[in-house]
């Protein structure tokens, strides 16, 4: 029987718990490729949870984030010859721009118009890269995103090993939860919530709404920029589907099957969206119908999402 104060020791020892699962992660799945898409797209979603699950604002726009933070770790090795770790900090960096830019004008809305308005503005982004033939490669999308090794403390570690591949992209998941762990934690965090609880108290409480908001989304660029360039170094090209609305959509489902407002949730939702397409498609190009019967079973009898549900088991 597991002890009463099992949920809370739990996300107490959060960090620890889900960089120990992320260890061992990879010898439970069949393909090492799956393992780092999961990841990567785990991240993804953690930062648009960022600002709906935490904050309360649906955005339709994150793809924007996610790709500009693709294309920013593409263009710094393709065009300027940056060595890794300035094309994963230049992506991080990106993601954080593009968020600023629509986030000064997406914050002052909220609701659907929020929704709208990202969803707007992230299709402005995809034209323009679809335009900027030179730079991200237009409707072919940008190549030569190649990463063969990585120079790191003095040690030559090959990139393109599977094995060494997801742990690589594993180190900078867990750094990013220990950084969202730590934010959380902060009076920042306790401020989001305030605001996705009851705006009007907040703002009567002396909090400046609207700062609030930009400040989580650019702090949520960041997350989902991070995700991009990781992307960009696994896929060694970076697609133009990457900035699609369709992109938007997807780490909409993967956050809600996973289950909004939780720590692993995003990286649950991923795995199962992920396995799920995977293994269905190998026996009918059909696969999204049976995904997105899933993913409406899971809203309408889990609307806390899978991992959610299962914490919420737990506690009682």
């Amino acid at each position: 029987m597991l002890p009463p104060n099992f949920v809370a020791t739990c996300k107490r020892h959060r960090v620890v718990l889900s960089i120990a699962f992320l260890i061992v992660f990879p010898l439970l799945m069949p393909f090492k490729a799956i393992a780092v898409n999961i990841l990567i797209y785990g991240l993804f979603a953690l930062g648009f949870n960022l600002m709906f699950g935490t904050l309360g604002l649906l955005s339709f726009g994150h793809a924007a984030l996610f790709g500009a933070g693709a294309y920013a770790c593409g263009i710094a090795i393709v065009h300027f010859g940056a060595p890794w770790w300035a094309g994963i900090l230049g992506g991080t960096l990106g993601g954080m721009a593009i968020a600023a830019l629509i986030g000064a004008l997406a914050i002052r809305t909220r609701g659907i118009y929020f929704a709208m308005v990202t969803l707007a503005l992230s299709q402005c982004v995809y034209f323009l890269a679809y335009q900027a033939t030179a730079w991200t490669g237009g409707e072919n999308g940008l190549r030569g995103v190649e990463l063969s090794r990585i120079a790191a403390f003095g040690h030559s570690i090959n990139f393109v090993d599977p094995l060494t591949r997801y742990y690589v992209v594993a180190f900078f998941v867990a750094l990013a939860l220990f950084i969202l762990s730590r934010i959380l934690a902060s009076p920042f965090g306790a401020v989001l919530e305030a605001v996705r609880e009851n705006e009007a108290r907040a703002r009567a409480c002396g909090y400046d709404v609207r700062a609030t908001r930009f400040m989580a989304f650019v702090i949520s660029g960041g997350f989902c920029g991070l995700a991009g360039a990781l992307q960009a170094l696994h896929l060694s090209i970076v697609p133009i589907e990457t900035l699609y609305y369709q992109t938007s959509g997807l780490v909409v489902m993967m956050a809600l099957l996973g289950g909004m407002g939780t720590f692993f949730g995003p990286f649950v939702g991923a795995g199962v969206f992920l396995l799920l397409e995977n293994l269905v498609s190998l026996w009918t190009v059909h696969w999204q119908l049976f995904v997105g019967a899933a993913f409406v079973a899971c809203v309408l009898f889990f609307p806390r999402g899978i991992w959610g549900t299962l914490l919420m088991g737990r506690a009682k």
